[in-house]
């Protein structure tokens, strides 16, 4: 994996897949970070509605931020350290399973909780 990366183009938005394979989640954010030499380095990949809704900005931002705070009970969003990246593609490939990330905390909650409470929806828990 190269040194540098344009991490707008080769990050953003980008599918995150586990070490084998499996769908973890998406890239909604970066977190950076500057180093004494004033470059900025890639330290985590930031996933879900805590990390997308201060993109959005304004109301709708506010809305879906505060909204997930509010039913996840979380006030950070979801990172994957970099240090867990083995791959920048077409997608993001780990080194590491999908559980020892964790990201999907905010999607089973509504699984869980929300789609599984529709009659019909014939939710499978795991």
């Amino acid at each position: 994996m190269s040194d540098r990366i344009d991490a707008y183009y080769e990050l953003m938005d980008r599918q995150i897949l586990d070490h084998d394979g499996r769908m973890v989640g998406k890239v909604d954010d970066v977190e950076l970070e500057e180093r004494d030499d004033g470059r900025l380095y890639v330290t985590a990949l930031l996933s879900g509605p805590g990390a997308l809704g201060p993109r959005f900005g304004g109301a709708l931002g506010t809305i879906v931020t505060s909204t997930w705070s509010r039913l996840s009970g979380r006030t950070e969003p979801a990172r994957v350290e970099w240090s867990a990246v083995a791959s920048v593609e077409t997608v993001i490939r780990l080194a590491v399973g999908r559980t020892t990330v964790a990201l999907d905390g905010f999607e089973t909650w509504m699984r869980d909780r929300v789609i599984a409470a529709i009659p019909g929806s014939k939710v499978d828990p795991g």
